[in-house]
């Protein structure tokens, strides 16, 4: 099994992976796919309209998470990865006055964000929650080309057609694929990385990095792995500047700023405290989901409501630990990878699947093995390290208040990156051998995302998004 690094960390923008990255994404392949079918036939229609339904829990929380935005974006042919979250604004008005979008290769066609984006709460998607129809339609209305997706978490976008292939390779076709394609470490499991590393000699970060080096050189490897740290430190470096009311109407002030100034005047007094490092790794993590709710730049880790845990641990790492070098957080980027790849095969990242145990869970249990491979651990006790943390986030909840990324989705990620330090030292002070496996672990998270109801998965219909406080 081979999921790229660079699948599990992509840079992009706030506030959701799924509801905002996803649908971007999902309108620019439309758009490459419409293309193409009508360069294919001759004789097809030009496209005159374009609509868009969203289903399932982009329809309850889209709002609140700039699904509407986002599919707006990614049909004026933005790229997540590269837009200027100050252009949004400016681009969202311009359709909303023009109600048309400019297509190379296709012309002009009509989209009106008010008419042609529904909300379609009344059809649901089987195949999973987070279900989106685009459609073209020709001059006299009829429909020319429909085409659906599904959002599953972390920015990944599939078909109807390639989420029902992706079930069939759950069952092993993706393994034999991938290793008839050269990659020399595929492992799908988490014993099979415990084996392939005592065969081999290998750490899990360095046979992640081989088998990345299959398509990039080392060089390229490393400055790719190192942009991707350098948006996540920025990212926290501007969340600790930024003051005032997050967007959204919940009035949720930023916090980080003011906390991080007291930490730093606690410093300069020589009154730090006992707890003044989990402090700042709350810091961290706050700065970045604060950005992330605002909608500015940050990294998926593995999404973005759980963006900041992984980006914490890795300055806890850089700031707080003896040995830290730019070559450790390339081997905790390199491992925490591994462990996101393996939960992501094997059961999901998705809070609109599994809830907030996909999300939070995966990235504390990610940046616990990330940290602790940083720090010379066994790959035994990696995999311990991610099997502990993300034990103790199971059963936990996608509950975000108003849908917005805020409320509880902020603070927990502090909480997950205290979690991921907490059990790589454990981890650490172990040998590594340990009662459940990471892979039992894994399991469970997929079965109680099962039986876990929907009420609970991002569709903001219970839990805390329902207990509201009586103003």
């Amino acid at each position: 099994m081979f999921i790229s690094v660079f699948d599990i960390f992509k840079i992009g923008i706030g506030p959701s992976s799924s509801h905002t990255i996803g649908p971007m994404v999902a309108a620019s392949r439309f758009l490459e796919e419409l293309r193409a079918f009508v360069q294919a036939d001759g004789d097809a229609a030009r496209p005159a309209r374009l609509r868009v339904r969203l289903h399932g829990s982009l329809a309850y929380t889209g709002r609140g998470h700039a699904s509407d935005n986002a599919v707006c974006l990614g049909l004026l042919g933005e790229r997540a990865d590269s837009i200027d979250p100050d252009d949004i604004q400016p681009l969202l008005s311009r359709l909303e006055a023009e109600k048309a979008i400019e297509i190379a290769g296709l012309g002009t066609v009509t989209f009106d964000p008010q008419t042609d984006l529904v909300f379609d709460f009344k059809t649901k998607r089987a195949a999973h929650a987070n279900g989106m129809t685009f459609e073209a339609y020709d001059a006299e209305g009829s429909l020319l080309h429909e085409t659906i997706y599904y959002s599953v978490g972390g920015g990944f976008v599939l078909s109807a057609a390639e989420l029902a292939a992706s079930a069939e390779n759950r069952k092993g076709a993706l393994e034999e694929g991938k290793r008839a394609l050269g990659y020399p470490y595929p492992f799908g499991t988490a014993a099979e990385m415990l084996v392939m590393g005592r065969d081999s000699g290998l750490t899990v970060a360095e046979m992640k990095r081989k088998n990345e080096e299959v398509h990039l050189d080392r060089h390229a490897l490393d400055d790719r792995l190192d942009r991707i740290w350098h948006a996540m430190r920025d990212c926290i470096d501007r969340g600790m500047v930024m003051d005032g009311i997050l967007p959204g109407g919940l009035k949720v002030k930023r916090r980080a700023k003011a906390i991080a100034e007291r930490l730093r005047a606690d410093e300069l007094r020589n009154q730090t405290q006992p707890y003044s490092k989990s402090d700042w790794l709350s810091v961290y993590a706050m700065a970045v989901n604060e950005e992330n709710a605002s909608g500015g730049r940050v990294v998926t880790s593995p999404t973005n409501g759980a963006a900041g845990v992984v980006p914490a641990v890795i300055r806890y790492y850089r700031d707080h630990c003896i040995g830290a070098s730019d070559e450790g957080i390339r081997t905790f980027l390199l491992a925490a990878a591994a462990i996101g790849a393996l939960v992501k095969h094997n059961a999901s990242i998705s809070g609109a699947e599994v809830g907030c145990q996909g999300e939070v869970g995966s990235a504390s249990a990610m940046a616990a093995a990330g940290l602790c491979a940083a720090l010379g651990g066994t790959n035994e006790q990696v995999e311990n390290a991610a099997e502990i943390a993300l034990e103790h986030h199971l059963g936990m909840t996608c509950d975000p208040v108003n849908g917005l990324v805020q409320v509880p989705c902020i603070e927990r990620n502090g909480f997950g990156a205290i979690k991921a330090v907490s059990a790589a030292s454990l981890a650490l002070h172990g040998d590594g051998t340990h009662f459940m496996p990471l892979d039992n672990c894994i399991e469970t998270m997929r079965q109680t995302g099962i039986d876990m109801s929907d009420r609970y998965k991002e569709t903001s219909l219970g839990g805390l998004a329902v207990n509201l406080p009586e103003c």
